[in-house]
């Protein structure tokens, strides 16, 4: 099942009204084919009717939109152009929300229709207990993204349910994408756990890697997270808070995309340090300087249904509860 929404309405000037699909498709085949017959033909309409059509328009605006170019055939006017970029603007601001609605939509008649549930799509910044739990779920698959990429896909209405952290921040002091990510937008959003990140060393510590400071020595090799990662934009801002310039972190450049990635690259010797949570880092017996507590967050149109975000919400909930390095969220401000 596939469900397409797209930017309706009209706009109502004195008696008349203009319906806004209508006046879209107009000023469109306009500027694509730059003539009133080549109007008519994209909309399959007689010159006659497409040439009505437009002056109806511009009669109920008062305002040409469209002028005729010696030998050139058809362009917009300074007011036909300014009326398509406020259209077109509106248009692609609404895009994402109307796409995030058509998902939505399609799961309820899915289950409607056939009583089944339809695909669900997550996207979220690599946690080991979202993809334990999203793998023991039928029916639903995950892509591990930054969270910065996860928030805009969902945004964009390319995904169901986004899993994104922004360090000590929260969502709406975090900048864009995540500022967008509140109720206003029609979103729901689910602080699920709390998580410790840290910095994994090497067995033992034998550098005596106390903070962030000490990576400027020139002596660590650091291994860093992926662009666009919670984790990483949180290393930068505590880059920034110290004073010290990516440059002189041996290693800076070097990425990897998961937090066991990290730790693995540690255990191995290739690296001596690396920003990550402290499950990771006691999965393969490695060491662990604490730097804080993260809340991670689901988020989901209001409109997907409350259970499908309050079932994996709870799941995830309840698995940080019985997780070493987890926490159930706001443990910090009740206990």
């Amino acid at each position: 099942m596939r469900v397409a929404l797209g930017l309706g309405g009209s706009v109502v000037i004195g008696a008349g009204r203009l319906d806004l699909p209508d006046l879209i498709a107009t000023l469109d085949a306009i500027e694509r084919t730059g003539s009133v017959q080549g109007l008519a033909d994209a909309l399959g309409l007689s010159y006659r009717t497409a040439w009505a059509r437009l002056q109806a328009f511009e009669a109920a605006l008062g305002q040409p939109l469209v002028r005729k170019v010696r030998g050139h055939g058809s362009a917009l006017t300074e007011a036909g152009r300014a009326l398509a970029d406020a259209l077109s603007e509106a248009r692609r601001s609404l895009d994402g929300a109307l796409d995030r609605e058509a998902r939505a939509l399609e799961h309820r008649l899915t289950r409607l229709v056939s009583g089944e549930a339809a695909p669900l799509r997550v996207v979220g910044s690599h946690d080991p207990l979202l993809v334990e739990a999203v793998a023991e779920r039928t029916g639903c698959e995950l892509s591990v993204l930054g969270s910065s990429e996860a928030a805009r896909r969902l945004l964009a209405g390319q995904a169901d349910l986004a899993g994104f952290h922004c360090g000590l921040l929260a969502p709406e002091a975090a900048g864009p994408p995540f500022a967008t990510l509140r109720a206003g937008e029609g979103l729901v959003l689910r602080p699920v756990f709390e998580r410790e990140q840290g910095l994994i060393l090497a067995p033992g510590n034998p550098l005596g890697i106390q903070g962030v400071a000490d990576l400027a020595s020139g002596q660590v090799r650091y291994v860093n997270r992926q662009k666009g990662s919670g984790t990483r934009l949180w290393f930068d801002r505590l880059l920034d808070a110290a004073a010290i310039p990516p440059t002189a972190v041996r290693g800076y450049g070097i990425e990897e995309f998961t937090h066991q990635a990290v730790a693995a690259v540690i255990a191995c010797g290739e690296a001596d340090a690396g920003l990550g949570a402290r499950a990771a880092a006691e999965r393969l017996g490695l060491d662990f300087v604490p730097v804080g507590w993260e809340v991670y967050y689901l988020a989901a149109s209001r409109s997907l249904g409350a259970d499908i975000l309050d079932d994996l919400a709870a799941d995830l909930t309840a698995r940080a509860g019985r997780t070493a390095g987890y926490r159930l969220p706001g443990a910090a401000s009740t206990g």
